[in-house]
C-alpha cells in the first residue's frame, strides 16, 4: 500500500506526517533549516520515508509568508494606467494604530521608481475610453529591459470589467521579454476596487519567481530520492493545488503555514463531536487562533502580512500573534514585563538550545519551571537548564526578582496574549467561549491550554495524539481547490435570477476547467456556489452559501439578515439588499487517512519519572508525576498535578483539571474551574 506524506515547515521546526504505511501513522519534528528544502528532505529521513513507496506528496510552506516579512523579492516593477501610479502608496489611508501619530504604514512592497505608467483607459462599464498607447507600452518594455525587472505585476484601472488591454500588455511583454514572469490583475483578482487588486497583484508578481524556484528545487530533490507522484501545495484557503498552479497564483501560498493547523484543529473536533471549537496552535514563533462555529470555519477574503498591503484571496481566518516558545521576553522603558512579538527563531532559538542565544525566552521559562524536561523533538533539541536560568536571570535582574519569579512573570504574560487573542476570536465574534471546546496543539499548545480554558471558561480541550505534528497532518486532511469570483452588482429587487444562474454556470466551466488542469476526475469534483451580499451603501459584504441552482432571491436575503445579525449584532430586513459578487469553490476530493483506534486498556497507569514543577497560580513547588504518552491507552484517566511528556509535545495538568484518553488516542482535559468568560 502507498504512503502519503506531509511536511509542514514552521518557522522554528519541521513536521513530518505518514500514513497508510505498515507501522501506521509516523510523524517526526525536525529544525527548520536556512534553505528550507535541506530541513524537509531531514524530517523525511527521520521519519524514515521511502520516497519510492509515496503514492501523494502534500506540503504546507512558510517560504511566501517569510519572503514577505523579510522583503527578500526578484527585481520587480509595476505597470499600470497613466495617473494611477501610487495607488499602492495612497491605499486606504489608515493606519494599524489610529493613535500612533509616528508610526507609518510599511512602505510598498514595489518602489516608486519602479512603478510605470502607459496611457489607457478604460471605464467602469467596460468601454474603451483611451486605446493602449503602444509606443508607451514599448518604451516601457524597454526600461523593464534595461533594469533587468524578473518579475512584473500589470495593473489597469477597471480591467477587472475589461480586460482588453492588460491582456494586450501581457502579451507585449511576454514576446520581447519571454524570461519575465508577468502577472495581470484581470486574472489574478478580477475585482473591483484598484487598491485591493493592485496589491494582491503585486504581491502575487512577487512570490511568483521565488514559488517556482522553491517548488522546482523541492520537486527536483523528491524526484531523486524516488518520489513519481505530483507535489501538491497547501494554500491559504484551506485546500490544494499543483506546484505548476502555485507559481500562477503564488500569493494564495501567503498563508499556506497558518492554515494547515485551523483544518487539523476544525477536524480533530468534528471526529469528537463538537460543532463549536476554537483551534491554538503555539509552535516556536507565533501562535495561531482559529475558530469553527456550526461547524465551519469562516473565510475571509481581505487580510495582509504588512498591514496597509492586502491580500484578497480567500483565506481561513486565523490570528497570529508572536506568543510561541521562541518569543522574547524584555522589559519596556516603563519597567513592565513584555513578551513578543520578537523571537529568536530556530537559530540561534532559546539560550537553552545552546547554539548561542542569551535571551530569555518563554521556553526558557517553562524549562526553569519545570514545566517541560531537557529534550525536544525527540532528542534532537537537548535543552541546558543552566543556560535558561541564565537568561532568565537577566530578566529578573531588571526586574528586581527571583529568576524563578521572573518566569512565572513570563508565562503569565504569555498567556495573557493568547488569552487576549482568544477573546478577539471568539467573543468579538459574538460567540461565548463557553460553548465552544478547545483543540490545543503545537509544541506548547497543551502546555498553556487548562491556564486558557479556565481564563475563558471553556469546558473541555482536545490535545490530539500527536499535538507537535498535527499542523502536518491538517495537509492530508483537505482537498484540491480553487477559488473563482466574477463581479456581479445588482441590487435584489433588481437583480434577474437568471442572470444570477448564467453567471454561476460560467464560473463553474471555469473552475471544472481548473481542476481538470490539475489532473482532477469528473466523480472527484464538487462545486460550492457562494454570493457576496451586503447593504445598499456598505463597504463590506457577508458570503452566503448558495444551495442548488437560482431561481429566486428571496431566500438568500433572508439568509444575509440572519448572517448579518449575528456577525454584528443587527440587520436591517426593511433595508435594500444587494448583491456584490459571485463565486465558487471548485474541490477535487481527495481520499482522507483513517486513524485506527487504540486498544483499551486496565493496568494502572504509572508515571515514568517525577519532577519538580512550579505553580503559575500559586507559586509553590509540586512533585509532579510526569507519564509517558506512549504508555496511555483509551479509557486511561490522569489527574493533575500531572505532565503528560511525548517526543513533540507536553500536556500540562495543573492541580484540579483532570484526562481521560478517547477511542482516538486523544486527550480529553476537563479543566475543573468554572469562571466565567470576561
Amino acid at each position: 500500500m502507498g504512503q502519503r506524506v506531509a511536511v509542514d515547515v514552521g518557522g522554528t521546526f519541521t513536521d513530518v506526517c505518514v500514513v497508510g504505511g505498515d507501522d501506521g501513522l509516523v510523524v517526526a519534528k525536525v529544525p527548520t533549516t536556512e534553505h528550507a528544502v535541506e530541513g524537509v528532505l531531514h524530517g523525511l529521513g527521520e521519519a524514515d520515508v521511502d520516497l519510492g513507496r509515496v503514492e501523494f506528496f502534500s506540503h504546507g510552506t512558510t517560504a511566501a509568508t517569510n519572503a514577505l516579512l523579510n522583503r527578500r523579492f526578484p527585481k520587480a516593477a509595476l505597470v499600470t494606467t497613466h495617473g494611477f501610479r501610487d495607488v499602492l502608496e495612497i491605499g486606504r489611508g489608515t493606519k494599524s494604530d489610529l493613535w500612533d501619530a509616528y508610526a507609518d504604514v510599511a512602505p510598498p512592497y514595489i518602489a516608486r521608481r519602479d512603478r510605470l505608467v502607459v496611457t489607457e483607459r478604460i471605464d467602469g462599464m467596460g468601454r474603451v475610453i483611451t486605446p493602449l498607447d503602444v509606443r508607451e507600452a514599448e518604451a516601457v518594455i524597454e526600461t523593464l529591459r534595461r533594469r533587468e525587472v524578473e518579475t512584473v505585476a500589470v495593473c489597469f484601472l477597471n480591467s477587472y470589467v475589461n480586460p482588453a488591454h492588460e491582456q494586450e500588455m501581457e502579451r507585449l511583454i511576454r514576446a520581447a521579454l519571454p524570461h519575465v514572469v508577468v502577472s495581470v490583475s484581470s486574472t489574478v483578482l478580477p475585482e473591483i476596487q484598484e487598491h485591493e487588486r493592485f496589491s494582491t497583484t503585486v504581491v502575487n508578481a512577487l512570490l511568483s519567481p521565488l514559488v517556482k524556484q522553491y517548488t522546482t528545487g523541492l520537486e527536483y530533490e523528491l524526484g531523486r530520492a524516488g518520489y513519481r507522484g505530483r507535489l501538491q501545495l497547501l494554500h491559504g484557503g484551506g485546500g490544494l493545488m499543483s506546484s505548476q498552479t502555485a507559481e500562477r497564483y503564488a500569493g494564495r501560498l501567503a498563508s499556506s503555514g497558518v492554515a494547515a493547523g485551523a483544518i487539523a484543529g476544525k477536524h480533530i473536533a468534528l471526529a469528537c463531536g463538537f460543532e463549536n471549537s476554537i483551534g491554538l496552535d503555539i509552535g516556536g514563533t507565533s501562535a495561531d487562533i482559529s475558530i469553527v462555529f456550526d461547524g465551519e470555519s469562516r473565510i475571509v477574503r481581505n487580510w495582509h502580512v504588512d498591514y496597509g498591503h492586502p491580500i484578497c484571496f480567500p483565506s481561513l481566518e486565523v490570528l497570529t500573534i508572536g506568543a510561541g516558545g521562541g518569543s522574547l521576553a524584555w522589559v519596556d522603558d516603563g519597567g513592565a514585563l513584555r513578551v513578543g512579538p520578537q523571537s529568536a527563531g530556530a537559530n540561534p532559538g532559546p539560550a537553552c538550545y545552546g547554539l548561542g542565544g542569551t535571551s530569555a525566552t518563554t521556553t526558557d521559562a517553562q524549562l526553569v519551571l519545570g514545566r517541560i524536561g531537557t529534550s525536544l523533538a525527540g532528542g534532537t533539541r537537548i535543552l541546558d537548564p543552566d543556560a535558561a536560568a541564565r537568561a532568565v536571570g537577566l530578566v529578573a535582574a531588571e526586574l528586581g526578582c527571583s529568576t524563578e519569579e521572573a518566569a512565572v512573570g513570563i508565562v503569565r504574560v504569555t498567556s495573557a496574549n493568547m488569552a487576549d487573542a482568544l477573546r478577539i476570536m471568539s467573543v468579538r465574534r459574538g460567540h461565548d467561549p463557553r460553548e465552544f471546546a478547545l483543540v490545543a496543539f503545537g509544541g506548547a499548545g497543551p502546555l498553556h491550554a487548562v491556564e486558557l480554558a479556565r481564563e475563558l471558561g471553556i469546558p473541555e480541550i482536545v490535545v490530539p495524539p500527536h499535538p507537535g505534528t498535527t499542523s502536518a497532518l491538517g495537509c492530508l486532511l483537505v482537498d484540491t481547490r480553487h477559488d473563482l469570483s466574477t463581479m456581479f452588482i445588482r441590487g435584489v429587487d433588481s437583480a434577474d435570477p437568471f442572470e444570477v444562474e448564467s453567471a454561476f454556470l460560467e464560473l463553474e466551466a471555469s473552475s471544472r476547467d481548473s481542476l481538470v488542469d490539475d489532473h482532477v476526475a469528473p466523480e472527484r469534483m464538487s462545486l460550492q456556489r457562494f454570493v457576496e451580499m451586503r447593504y445598499r451603501g456598505q463597504y463590506r459584504s457577508l458570503s452566503i452559501p448558495v444551495d442548488g441552482p437560482v431561481r429566486g432571491l428571496d431566500g438568500l436575503t433572508a439568509k444575509f439578515h440572519t448572517q448579518h445579525h449575528r456577525e454584528f449584532g443587527f440587520s436591517q430586513p426593511e433595508a435594500e439588499v444587494e448583491l456584490y459578487q459571485l463565486s465558487v469553490s471548485a474541490l477535487g476530493v481527495i481520499d482522507k487517512p483513517e486513524v485506527r483506534p487504540g486498544s483499551w486498556g486496565s493496568p494502572p497507569l504509572t508515571p515514568a519519572t517525577h519532577r519538580r514543577v512550579r505553580s503559575v497560580e500559586t507559586g509553590s513547588w509540586i512533585d509532579t508525576p510526569v507519564f509517558d504518552r506512549t504508555d496511555l491507552f483509551p479509557g486511561a484517566r490522569i489527574d493533575g498535578p500531572a505532565l503528560v511528556s511525548q517526543s513533540d509535545s507536553t500536556t500540562l495538568l495543573p492541580p484540579g483539571a483532570g484526562a481521560v484518553v478517547d477511542d482516538m488516542l486523544n486527550l480529553r482535559v476537563t479543566p475543573r474551574q468554572e469562571v466565567s468568560a470576561r
